[in-house]
């Protein structure tokens, strides 16, 4: 199985290098090894994600992924790209606007759209598309890592 961000290499963006409007993103294509990997780890094993026959009797027509597997690849941008390692999740919200299917290309951002100095606070805004279609979107804060002395 390869990670959303696998061969992309982690970087730091520390607090004092920030400014509002910066942005980072990627793209992933979803895979069912993906949404089979976030069923074991999260106990959630909805007939809608797992199983063929169910889905393609669905509203769907078709399997659809997880909306927190969509959502965790908020989780691997800030963790990884913007702020990048030692970032601290505060908070997330979440609005699913479309289903993501197997072999859906996702692309993911984030934007900062606002920095609070007290305790190094970054409000970013958080949007997954398949194509032109917002999927999903949402704001998160988070705590910034502070530049080494």
């Amino acid at each position: 199985m390869t990670a959303p961000l696998e061969g992309v290499q982690a970087r730091t963006v520390y607090y004092q290098d920030m400014s509002i409007g910066q942005s980072e993103s990627f793209s992933h294509i979803v895979r069912e090894e993906d949404i089979a990997a976030f069923a074991a780890v999260s106990g959630d094993h909805n007939p809608i994600h797992t199983d063929k026959d169910y889905g393609q009797a669905s509203q769907f027509g078709s399997n659809i992924a997880h909306g927190l597997y969509t959502a965790s690849l908020f989780s691997a941008l800030l963790g990884m790209r913007l702020p990048g390692p030692g970032a601290i999740y505060l908070s997330q919200t979440l609005k699913f606007s479309a289903p993501v299917r197997v072999g859906d290309k996702i692309d993911v951002a984030v934007t900062i759209n606002e920095m609070i100095d007290r305790g190094r606070r970054v409000v970013l805004e958080c949007e997954a598309r398949v194509g032109n279609t917002l999927v999903l979107s949402g704001e998160a804060t988070v705590v910034a890592p502070k530049k080494p002395a």
